[in-house]
């Protein structure tokens, strides 16, 4: 960000350019001040600032010069008073878990205590500034005001205040109220298009962030009055792709185009009448510009646009308010400007500000009023019964058709039983007609138009099914004759298809159009043209909307709606004449009834309508009241609710051959032991979790569908809402509420030793007759629940010097307080690496803990499966009889790592007075310099002289551009700056240097990117350029340690993966002169550590379980022999196996994928693979039957016969257990992209997910890894219900687990793409850590809720820096052939060489280019194509307005007409019809690019086409040698299903540790951690092997 800079407005001299100027001035990146000053001068501005309006308060108090009052005995505002009752309680604190959110604001009363308090060290060199969370602005009584009474009163602020900088460590801010008083406001922002405000007092100046919910209404209206000048500013601007010589209306028009997208402007003329009454105040802000800002392209004052603005908005001004006698009048005639002159006053004094703030203030609201609330669900919904319209429609009518028809089902095979309805494909329907289960014609009148309304009658229907190009009926048209589709009906070249039944339709309208559609259970149809046979059937619904269409411009018509009632509103229709497209008859009583029993047609469209006035006119209570009394069905209206696919009941599938799907609905297969764990939650849970959700399940689905809509639209509130950790001690002793009796507890034994400090350790003792053990449990009270005991397991007991008796131990967690939640065990608990100490008389009673070690194998299983019923028989038993419960552990939950360990015993409860888990969380060192100053530990991080490091890039000051399109959100970021480090410099005179204090004087390398973007593009992403330039910045600056070899000694590469932190240089760089030469012989580039040391999440790096250091052995592999055998089920094309066998860990050997041209194209790039091509339930039945277990295998009949015709050879080829080393698959999604799967469902739905089949694989095989891949949405759909319960079925096998959420653009594909992974691994096996993301990528983290606050994220975001830059649409496509719409030349010459260090490593020894084809778009969509503007961000909202001709002479609309009129619904419909990016990134890759599809931005940046089969495939990172198979269709949804193989390949090239060296390691007396951790990386955790076989 550019600096800013402020232009202060006096009320008194506005209009006269009386202006006073200050300046914003950046302190670094992201920090300003502003500085008032009281003269009329334009304040000296650096040479990339730009004007921010700003208003002074000097002269809005008018004080006698002479005045004695000093300025601190003005009026301060009220205060609650505060408490003085403070009691001293003891308060037990422990450590429940280290990712707990604690929100503590503290308190301060004084402004200049909170700007201390926020202060960061070593960045205040001048005025402060902060910003302000949950702010309100109020008067000294404490009453909130509106943003711009601050001119007029003296305002004050109560407001949380942070830190400026976003990432500093004290970023839980400060809350202060009632300070101030406010001076001066200020905007910024124009060039980054977002705007900023600012407000000031004597001391600071404060950003305003986020105001509290309370004082948002009052904040609304200052905030889109400053967007607004952004708007304007924007649209004339050259920099920002504006035209400075645009006239009023292209102005108002692009303006009221952009801002259609805020929730306070339903667009049209409430937003052009709100842009025209700032007129005057938008004219003062942007011609200020011209005074402080040298960057401006263009001289706003007398900018003919802006000043026809202003004098718009003079003209329009109707009243002046002047004060007589102490009373405010309103004068007519006379125009008070929004700066405070009228004309023939120079100065507006402060009644008369007061007044216009006023007047504004109520426009504002008047304003809002025009847009249309949300409609409240009715309980009932009335229908006409069919004989109140029999007589409109032709006599009975059979459906008849030559036509062989597909199922529909057929067209949307895509395993996904349940949508939400905003989220169903859209399609069109030609040639069409509606029947009902008789085949007979029926009207759509018969089906309700509200959603969620019960359906009384079964609608089906056929027609021609093609793509949807966003066309609709010409009003005026006849319904068989003319449209606006693309093709005459007759000759539509769609594919003819039967729909099951039809659950909703809707009509929506414009001027000119008509748009009306169906919806199925699996798509949005809108309709075209209808058969022939059908037109008189469907010709009474058209004649409808256009009645509702000319009755509602017949009201628009009147100067007051309410003065025709709804007989008058019939008596004017009947005088339309007959060529009005309205017309119904002359006879008025025939009008009556027609608009009566097609009164639910009319009455939909009026709530549809935008103006309130209408909606509510005395016509429409009329017609309702009119309606009532003709015979009708009141129809319940149910809850909102995810639509579910049924059997397609359609007649015409027993009439044609139609062809039958394969991919029927089968239960899976599963073991006992998946069906007891899922079918005894939903036996136990269901129904009390189905009542309790009731209530919410309305509001969590919005949400849901929601966060959907804006997957790709990152919050930036985000940063602000989640609050920092807050540090929690580790160990604490606890006081306890009530206490044994000292002669109840003693030592039971001798002391068996001392600890360091001297104090006797013992091994038993006894409390109230109980014996306590080391090794054992016990209860003890805790403070946070009445109810709960807290289970600690002893660790040793000790008596200190003072004679006190304790406890050291960790809290065992209950199940159901763990990510696992309800599907946990309830006798179940899992060690913690949360210690307590207590006084031994605070132990309530002992406790059983069995702790369990089970032999792992698939040869145990049935040992293990028999053992485990026992025990619970026994735990069933004790219940009845009244018996405590008896607790078992076989875990280590770790939520801050998202994992569950074995147990470690090697480490428990051995009574030395050391505890294991005290170690890991003990406090380290985390900076220190050696004695020699030549080197120094940072963060767990040695650090050497001459070692080349990473510098986080907010310390380069750079000029960079900012996008809010979802494919430009990684232009501007910036990986770390390549640095060498050449001294260590610590203050003189300091006793504790620390990491802001001491300096470490670094020599700069320059990366391509910093030269220029086409540089970046031809160049090696690990290139870096020597430099002479030398900086001298804190060590906490520092992000890590790197390598820079010569281009020699770089490690080869085949795949566009890079995994190490190692650079080459080979120039030298002169920034100054832009010159670039070659690097001279004496300059060496040898560290003298010789080792890259990856980097990772500031604040980790500590040793813990599971983990070891860095000298373990790497993995390296060459045969099959050596790697995991695999087995892939859901494999598609074999993206994921792809990966997987690329990192040399795995080898798949099996694999299981049911469409047949996915596993066409697996078989084709994995022909050593064993490929079956069958239904997974089917396998498994054959698997367990041929190993003699078909006892253990609950399955359908169905499936047993299938598994009994497979044949003898591939019976012979099915792998078995102990063979069977790794599973890994994506289970079909089955909607779990972001929808509730299982709500209120039972459990013979939930049998036939395949989630179940595959957690069976992995139950019977038992392999030593497991891997699951998902959408995002698995962890959290369905309240977390189907997550939890897989992580329940994998510790119930006896797995270790780790969960997260991984952005395969972090990974090196460019390519926005959130999936969930679930890794396990056997007790012996060390379980995989999740890859380092390795190139910068615009996201916040990915969390996932564990429970309470508790969040994880797996790793950190990478959008403040990584060792890497994002790799870009250009990297990946820029150098592939020129191709047209439609291209369909399967091979085809490259015609060039590779550009972009990506291309080189994607195309490989690749000489011929293959898939290169595009899906053709039908005419009006690649008209619409070649009318989107090839500039970044570009989509439908840059068409132009118009009508296009098209080959068969119809004239239709060039934006799609649902667009406009259905935005506000659709999140502004962003991206569709959008062009990509070069410098940007590809949206998440679909099976099916359409422009008007679920993703739209399909368009190249350069050509007018659908990205192509292979730039989808280069996004996703499949090599250029990866085949796929089948038609276009198929090979678009194979690579949308595929997991990207670099991610794959991430997934198991992330450090591991081998976990007996790391237990050795850490239990090695006295070996301090710190030390052990070596080049351990500096913000993140210990690297060590890939992963262990």
């Amino acid at each position: 960000m550019g600096s800013s800079a402020a232009l202060v407005m006096d009320s008194s001299t506005a209009e006269s350019n009386g202006r006073v100027a200050s300046e914003m001035k950046n302190k670094d990146k992201t920090k300003a001040s502003v500085k008032s000053s009281s003269t009329k001068a334009a304040a000296k501005m650096e040479s990339d600032e730009t004007s921010r309006a700003k208003n002074s308060k000097e002269k809005k108090r008018s004080r006698p010069e002479n005045s004695e009052e000093p300025l601190v005995s003005r009026k301060m505002p009220k205060r609650a008073a505060a408490c003085s009752n403070f009691k001293a309680k003891s308060v037990r604190l422990y450590e429940q878990s280290n990712v707990i959110d604690i929100k503590q604001d503290i308190l301060v009363e004084d402004e200049v205590v909170a700007i201390k308090l926020t202060e960061i060290a070593g960045q205040e060199d001048s005025r402060p500034t902060r910003r302000l969370v949950d702010f309100i602005l109020h008067d000294g009584d404490g009453v909130p005001k509106q943003f711009e009474m601050s001119e007029v009163d003296d305002l004050y602020i109560s407001a949380l205040v942070m830190p400026l900088d976003e990432s500093s460590d004290k970023g839980k801010g400060v809350r202060c109220e009632g300070f101030g008083r406010i001076e001066s406001w200020a905007i910024s922002g124009y060039d980054e298009g977002s705007p900023v405000v600012w407000i000031s007092t004597d001391l600071a100046d404060y950003d305003c962030i986020k105001p509290a919910s309370s004082y948002k209404k009052y904040f609304d209206y200052f905030f889109e009055k400053a967007r607004t000048c952004i708007e304007v500013f924007k649209k004339l601007s050259k920099s920002c792709g504006g035209d400075p010589d645009s006239s009023l209306d292209e102005l108002l028009a692009g303006v009221v185009r952009s801002m259609s997208g805020s929730k306070f402007f339903p667009g049209g003329a409430p937003t052009k009448d709100f842009v025209i009454s700032l007129g005057d105040f938008i004219y003062n802000q942007l011609i200020g510009l011209d005074e402080t800002s040298k960057k401006n392209d263009v001289i706003f004052t007398g900018l003919p646009a802006l000043v026809a603005l202003r004098d718009e908005c003079k003209k329009r001004g109707e009243h002046h308010m002047t004060v007589s006698d102490g009373s405010l009048k309103i004068k007519e005639g006379e125009k008070l400007d929004q700066s405070g002159s009228s004309s023939g006053v120079v100065d507006e004094d402060e009644d008369e500000k007061l007044a216009r703030l006023l007047q504004e203030e109520e426009y504002w609201k008047s304003m809002r009023k025009t847009r249309r609330p949300q409609s409240t669900p009715k309980k009932f919904y009335v229908k006409i019964n069919e004989d109140e319209i029999a007589n409109d429609y032709p006599l009975p009518a059979y459906y008849k058709t030559s036509a062989q028809e597909m199922d529909e089902y057929l067209l949307f095979e895509d395993d996904t039983n349940e949508y939400y309805p905003n989220e169903l494909p859209r399609r069109m329907l030609h040639n069409w007609s509606l029947y009902n289960s008789d085949s007979r014609l029926i009207s759509l009148e018969l089906l309700p138009m509200r959603p969620w309304t019960e359906v009384d009658v079964t609608v089906f229907g056929s027609g021609a099914m093609t793509e949807d190009d966003g066309s609709g009926f010409c009003i005026d048209a006849d319904p068989v004759q003319s449209s606006s589709s693309s093709s005459e009906t007759t000759n539509v070249d769609g594919i003819p298809t039967y729909l099951s039944a039809i659950k909703e339709w809707m009509i929506e309208f414009g001027s000119s159009m008509v748009f009306i559609s169906i919806r199925t259970d699996v798509a949005w149809y809108r309709l075209g043209k209808p058969s022939k046979q059908y037109a008189p059937w469907y010709e009474p619904v058209l004649k409808t909307a256009k009645l509702a269409i000319g009755i509602i411009t017949l009201l628009k018509e009147q100067s007051r709606v309410s003065k025709l009632s709804f007989s008058d509103v019939i008596k004017k229709v009947s005088e339309f004449e007959k060529k009005h497209p309205a017309y119904v008859s002359s006879n008025p009583v025939a009008v009556e009834r027609y608009v009566v029993v097609h009164g639910q047609i009319i009455l939909q469209q009026f709530a549809e309508y935008p103006d309130e006035m209408i909606r509510k006119s005395a016509f429409v209570t009329g017609l309702s009241d009119k309606m009532e009394l003709r015979h009708h069905t009141k129809l319940i209206m149910k809850k909102k609710v995810t639509v579910t696919k049924e059997t397609n009941l359609n007649p015409r599938a027993s009439m044609t051959p139609s062809m039958v799907s394969k991919r029927k609905t089968m239960q899976a297969t599963t073991t006992r032991l998946i069906r007891r764990i899922w079918g005894d939650y939903y036996s136990n849970y269901l129904p009390e979790d189905s009542k309790e959700g009731e209530g919410h399940e309305s509001k969590e689905e919005e949400d849901v569908e929601e966060q959907e809509q804006n997957e790709e639209d990152e919050a930036d509130e985000e940063r602000i809402l989640i609050q920092e950790k807050a540090p929690r001690p580790h160990s604490t002793t606890r006081p306890h509420k009530s206490r044994a009796s000292k002669l109840e507890i003693g030592w039971a034994g001798e002391l068996t030793g001392k600890k360091g400090s001297g104090e006797a350790l013992y091994k038993c003792a006894k409390v109230r007759g109980d014996e306590i053990t080391v090794g054992g449990a016990v209860l003890v009270e805790s403070d946070e629940s009445e109810e709960m005991l807290i289970i600690v397991f002893v660790e040793y007991m000790f008596e200190r010097l003072d004679g006190g008796k304790m406890v050291h131990g960790r809290v065992m967690q209950r199940g159901c307080h763990t990510v696992l939640g309800n599907a946990s065990n309830e006798r179940e608990v899992f060690l913690t690496n949360e210690c307590m100490e207590f006084e031994l008389e605070d132990v309530k009673q002992t406790v059983v803990v069995d702790l369990r070690l089970f032999p792992w194998g698939h040869e145990h299983r049935k040992e293990n499966a028999n053992s485990n019923k026992l025990d619970r028989a026994n735990a069933e038993e004790r219940k009845k009889k009244g018996l405590p419960i008896e607790y078992y552990c076989k875990s280590l939950y770790w939520p801050d790592r998202g994992a569950f360990f074995s147990l470690p015993f090697e480490t428990m409860g051995l009574g030395t007075g050391v505890c294991h888990s005290c170690k890991i969380g003990g406090k380290q060192e985390e900076f220190k310099v050696d004695s020699l100053k030549a080197s120094f530990i940072y963060n767990k991080t040695e650090y050497f002289i001459h070692d080349f490091v990473y510098v986080s890039p907010q310390h380069f000051a750079v000029e960079t551009d900012t996008t809010t399109f979802k494919a430009g959100r990684n232009v501007g970021l910036r990986p770390y700056v390549v640095c060498h480090l050449l001294e260590i410099v610590v203050p003189m005179g300091s006793k504790q240097a620390g990491p802001k204090s001491t300096l470490v004087k670094l020599r700069r390398f320059y990366r391509p990117e910093d030269i220029s973007t086409s540089k970046a593009y031809s160049s090696d992403i690990r290139e870096v350029y020597y430099s002479e330039d030398i900086l001298s910045l804190s060590v906490d600056t520092l992000e890590g340690k790197c390598e820079v070899r010569k281009k020699h000694d770089l490690p080869s590469l085949d795949i566009p993966v890079i995994f190490d932190h190692i650079f080459f240089c080979e120039y030298i760089y002169d920034p100054a002169k832009g010159s670039l030469k070659q690097l001279p012989g004496n300059v060496k580039l040898t560290s003298p550590t010789g080792k890259a040391i990856p980097t990772s999440r500031k604040g980790k790096g500590k040793l813990k379980e599971g983990e070891c250091d860095p000298d373990d052995r790497n993995l390296s592999v060459a045969s099959q022999e050596n790697r995991l055998a695999t087995l892939d089920i859901f494999a598609g094309c074999g993206g994921l196996s792809e990966g997987l066998q690329k990192s040399g860990v795995s080898f798949t050997k099996w694999a299981i994928e049911y469409d047949e041209p996915a596993a066409e194209a697996f078989s084709l790039n994995h022909p050593e693979a064993l490929l079956f091509v069958e239904n997974c339930n089917v396998i498994l039945r054959a698997i367990m039957e041929k190993c003699g277990d078909a006892d253990d295998c609950v399955s359908t009949s169905e499936a047993a016969e299938l598994a009994a015709k497979l044949g003898e050879e591939k019976i012979k080829n099915l792998p078995v257990p102990g063979q069977v080393g790794f599973i890994n698959g994506g289970p079909p999604c089955q909607g779990f992209s972001g929808m509730n799967r299982f709500n209120q469902s039972t459990w013979s739905k939930v049998q036939c997910e395949m989630i179940l089949a595959f957690l069976s694989f992995a139950d019977y095989f038992r392999p030593k890894y497991f891997l699951l891949e998902n959408v995002r949405n698995f962890v959290s759909f369905n309240k977390g219900q189907t997550f939890r319960l897989t992580l329940a079925s994998l510790l119930e096998m006896g797995y270790q687990v780790r969960f997260g959420v991984l952005e395969a653009g972090t990974y090196g594909v460019s390519q926005s793409r959130k999936r969930a992974f679930i890794w396990a691994a056997s007790p012996n096996e060390t379980l995989p850590e999740w890859p380092e993301p390795m190139h910068v990528f615009s996201g916040p983290e990915l969390r996932i809720s564990l429970t309470g606050d508790e969040q994880y994220a797996a790793v950190r975001s990478t959008a403040g820096g990584a060792p890497f830059r994002s790799i870009t649409v250009r990297d990946t496509i820029g150098d592939l052939p020129s191709v047209g719409n439609g291209a369909s030349k399967t091979e085809m010459d490259y015609g060039n060489d590779p550009v972009s260090w990506f291309q080189k490593q994607i195309r490989g020894n690749m000489s011929i280019l293959s898939d290169h084809i595009s899906k053709e778009m039908n005419e009006l969509n690649f008209i619409r194509c070649q009318k989107i503007p090839k500039r970044p961000g570009s989509d439908w909202h840059d068409l132009p307005d118009e009508k296009v001709k098209l080959s068969t002479g119809q004239m239709v609309d060039l934006i799609p007409w649902c667009l406009p009129n259905t935005a506000k619904r659709h999140n502004q419909w962003k991206g569709l019809f959008g062009r990509l990016d070069w410098e940007g990134n590809f949206p998440t890759s679909i099976t099916d690019p359409q422009p008007m599809g679920k993703v739209g931005m399909c368009f190249h940046p350069d050509q007018d086409r659908i990205i192509t089969v292979r730039e989808c495939a280069r996004s996703q990172g499949f090599l250029d040698s990866y085949k796929f198979s089948g038609n276009i269709q198929s090979k678009h949804r194979q690579i949308g299903n595929a997991v990207p193989p670099p991610l794959a390949l991430a997934l198991v090239k992330a450090p591991v540790r081998s976990k007996q060296h790391c237990l050795e390691k850490i239990c090695h007396a006295g070996i301090a951690l710190a030390l052990d951790l070596g080049d351990s990386p500096v913000k993140g955790e210990v690297v060590s092997s890939h992963l262990q076989l």
